[in-house]
């Protein structure tokens, strides 16, 4: 695999990790909190390297042609959406002291429902499927799989990179702003809810 291939993934991949989601409302909301960040954004890269890997194994083609399992997902990941979203309106996140004083099982807390987030977004799942084999190729040194990986933790490396900016540049941006942190922390709820539907009328017009 060339550098230049690397280097043309990589700016492709930018406009899906630029692209605000369910991704952004939780790195947000975490962020507007003032604690657990980091805790928050490794939660979701755990998720999107599961399914790096899940793609790479080969498993990725059995579960998206199983139409059972993909709806089985695509509601469960709506529902999980949902359930965050009406969290996020009902309780709204405002800023705390710049000090992180979360304990471990919060940010435990935070890292598998940011994983929860990412690995069950059929979206994602699906943009790995989709996105990373086209990159690959049959006559490089490296395997297939191998080069799925790496092409998966790139975009990964890129998430990390971007969500950590987004959460922490809210948190900086609201922490004196406690109304302004409320109406955004609502939003992200309500954009999590939009993207729960979106999921469930594509999988309606689907079957």
């Amino acid at each position: 695999m060339s550098s230049a291939t690397l280097m043309a993934f990589w700016a492709f991949s930018l406009l899906f990790v630029f692209t605000p989601g369910a991704d952004w409302a939780y790195a947000i909301a975490a962020g507007i909190r003032g604690r657990g960040v980091m805790a928050a954004v490794g939660g979701l890269l755990a998720g999107y390297v599961v399914l790096t890997l899940v793609v790479a194994a080969g498993f990725g083609m059995l579960i998206a042609g199983n139409r059972l399992v993909m709806l089985a997902l695509t509601v469960f990941g709506a529902l999980y959406l949902t359930w965050l979203g009406i969290s996020l309106l009902r309780n709204p996140p405002v800023p705390r002291a710049v000090v992180d004083n979360s304990t471990g099982s919060d940010r435990a807390r935070l890292f598998l429902r940011g994983a929860l987030v990412s690995g069950l977004n059929p979206k994602a799942f699906l943009f790995f499927l989709a996105f990373l084999p086209p990159w690959t190729n049959v006559a490089a040194a490296w395997s297939l799989s191998t080069q799925i990986v790496v092409l998966g933790l790139l975009y990964t490396t890129s998430c990390a990179v971007v969500y950590s900016i987004v959460g922490i540049g809210a948190g900086a941006m609201l922490a004196t702003r406690p109304a302004a942190a409320r109406v955004v922390g609502r939003v992200s709820g309500l954009m999590m809810l939009a993207l729960a539907v979106l999921l469930l009328c594509k999988e309606s017009a689907w079957l």
